[in-house]
């Protein structure tokens, strides 16, 4: 077959179709066994590459670095739109700490394990220790959805906030040790300082653009409903971009719009959420696969022993002795810290994070890929496999009502005058066993929508609220607290 366009064009999109569509199917079964399903799309680019039953011959690291630039900034954007102010306060501390001292520590113990163990070189062992000192939110909380795990608020706050702000920490590491390493410099002290400033500007122009980003959301008339999500991409990209281009951390920038912006009013809220999860699920596997067709097997198999080696240290020693140190002044339980411990899944952040030194073509740095990659398997298989057990084990699930089969928004051009509320009815809800005409709802608000179990029910006055019900009542903004003393906290809350 020729290779001219359209043709090339159209095998390569049918390769990379198929290749995406075998990885979300197979995710189900991925689910079922606690392994990462980023884990899965990343093995099934492996096998499609050189060296596998595919063939493809990809060795593009630039390609890689790019696609994966891309793809975290819409990964932690999707996971910032996600946090609660609730968690943020919650979590914010510890989760600090374990981002900047925590990934700084890390590092440093993994890069003395790969010298005193494994005999690697000081700079390439430090280098080694960066570039997997970071968690993946990704990889966390997909095998805590796919395991249907609950947990409990401060502990699920400090972990989803550690994964979203550790990036940063160790993309600064990174490239500073992979200068030095090009240019064959020592580290000075001045690192320390590099590090304060990234992240002090990354984190001030986060804010600076997510409070303007949420200004210009609430005040814009824009078209067309999916102009909207045009406009919060292109904020996702600006906090990126404007941060990096100033030498200010840009992952930091990204995931602090995030926040604001998702804890603010916007327009459209639950369908641009939606638009953002799946972004971010195209993402992770896009990124996953492109960094699988970068691996060859023979190439790992030289460094099996080390990656394997240097991926039990991290998940064994090093990491929890970090977290244990890191949580003392804040009083977790020892149930906590062991889970937090346990669950520090490592996803394609290192991986992307390893190509910087390839692209400076620094001495090794090939070996160091191939490293990573045993060390990212491990990190997931060993404790992915098990954090469903560990969490009932550890009793740290938390009782919450379960997710409504369908959900109700009003989609708007404009600021409207009232709220829709959803609310679980449990058994010591005041309104349960009451029907509509008995519950003194204000004059303003009506009981709109009510799902109960596989079915949408249409509320009459004679309807009677059941426990496990799910309502969504509207209510002008004077009458929320009223409303919310009847049927009581908001579900989504």
């Amino acid at each position: 077959m020729t290779t001219s366009e359209p043709y090339a064009t159209a095998l390569l999109l049918v390769i990379f179709g198929l290749l995406m569509a075998v990885s979300a199917v197979f995710s189900r079964a991925s689910g079922r066994l606690g392994v990462p399903v980023a884990l899965l799309f990343l093995i099934i680019g492996m096998i499609a590459g050189r060296e596998g039953v595919g063939g493809v011959a990809f060795d593009d690291y630039r390609f890689a670095f790019r696609l994966g630039t891309v793809a975290l900034t819409l990964i932690l954007f999707d996971g910032g739109l996600n946090t609660p102010l609730s968690a943020v306060r919650e979590g914010a501390r510890p989760a600090a700490v374990l981002a900047t001292v925590g990934v700084a520590a890390t590092a440093l113990l993994v890069a003395v394990g790969a010298r005193m163990l494994f005999g690697l070189e000081w700079m390439h062992a430090l280098l080694l220790g960066a570039v997997v000192s970071s968690t993946d939110a990704a990889a966390v909380f997909a095998v805590l959805r796919s395991s249907g795990i609950q947990l409990k608020r401060r502990v699920g706050a400090t972990l989803e906030l550690e994964s979203g702000l550790n990036d940063p920490m160790a993309a600064i590491l990174t490239l500073s040790l992979t200068e030095a390493l090009s240019r064959g410099e020592p580290l000075t002290w001045h690192l320390a300082l590099e590090v304060g400033m990234q992240l002090a500007m990354g984190g001030v122009l986060g804010l600076g653009i997510g409070y303007a980003g949420r200004a210009l959301l609430t005040h814009v008339r824009l078209p067309a409903a999916g102009l909207y999500a045009v406009l919060t991409f292109s904020l996702a990209f600006l906090a990126y971009g404007l941060p990096t281009l100033v030498e200010g951390s840009g992952l930091l920038s990204v995931y602090v719009v995030a926040v604001v912006l998702g804890n603010g009013k916007l327009p459209y809220r639950t369908g641009l959420i939606r638009i953002h999860d799946a972004l971010a699920w195209l993402s992770q596997v896009a990124m996953f696969l492109v960094l699988g067709l970068l691996v060859f097997p023979s190439r790992l198999l030289q460094v099996a022993w080390l990656g394997v080696g240097l991926g039990l240290l991290l998940g064994v020693l090093v990491r929890p002795l970090v977290v244990t140190l890191c949580l003392l002044p804040f009083r977790f339980r020892w149930k906590e810290v062991l889970y937090i411990s346990w669950v520090g899944l490592r996803g394609a952040v290192p991986i992307i994070f390893a190509t910087f030194p390839v692209l400076a073509g620094v001495t090794g740095a090939d070996a160091l890929f191939h490293i990573v990659f045993f060390i990212v398997v491990v990190n997931s298989l060993v404790p992915g496999t098990t954090v469903k057990w560990v969490t009932h084990r550890l009793g740290l699930q938390a009782h919450v009502p379960p997710a409504p089969q369908a959900v109700l928004e009003i989609a708007s051009m404009k600021d409207l005058h009232g709220d829709v509320l959803p609310f679980y009815i449990d058994e010591a809800s005041a309104v349960a066993g009451s029907s509509l005409a008995d519950i003194p709802l204000p004059a303003g608000a009506t009981l709109m929508l009510l799902v109960r179990g596989d079915e949408l029910v249409g509320p009459r006055g004679d309807t009677v609220l059941q426990p496990q019900d799910h309502v969504y009542v509207f209510c002008r903004p004077e009458d929320r607290a009223l409303v919310q003393l009847l049927f009581g906290r908001l579900e989504e809350e």
